[in-house]
């Protein structure tokens, strides 16, 4: 098990990787953060409308199923979303050097350690 800290070095050590936050989605707050290049404080505010949102379609949809990720491409960068899957109402944000990183290797370590990630 790793703590929210250690999650968030081990998500830094990805190549491309500019900064990353474990967020309450349902507060909006930062529970940990990392790195830089992007106001974290911002993300976090923004990305807990989009999981919202995202969950909301679901619902009137009448979807069954879970969100793995949320993918964001912008022109220099990717934003990854994981809601997680150890705590509800958190979610992983993950931001991320579009040059510099290879995007399945990135989802990839997003989701192995959401799995070992300890509240």
């Amino acid at each position: 098990m790793a703590t929210i800290n250690q999650t968030l070095e081990e998500l830094l050590t990805t190549d491309g990787a500019m900064c990353a936050a474990i967020v309450d989605s349902t507060s909006g707050m930062i529970l940990g953060s990392a790195g830089s290049g992007v106001d974290l404080e911002v993300a976090a505010a923004g990305n807990t409308e989009v999981v919202r949102s995202k969950m909301k379609v679901m619902r009137a949809l009448g979807l069954n199923d879970v969100i793995d990720d949320i993918l964001i491409t912008l022109g220099k960068q990717y934003h990854i979303i994981r809601p997680s899957s150890r705590k509800e109402g958190v979610f992983i944000y993950f931001v991320l050097d579009k040059n510099k990183s290879n995007l399945a290797m990135a989802r990839r370590k997003t989701a192995d350690v959401d799995k070992e990630l300890n509240f």
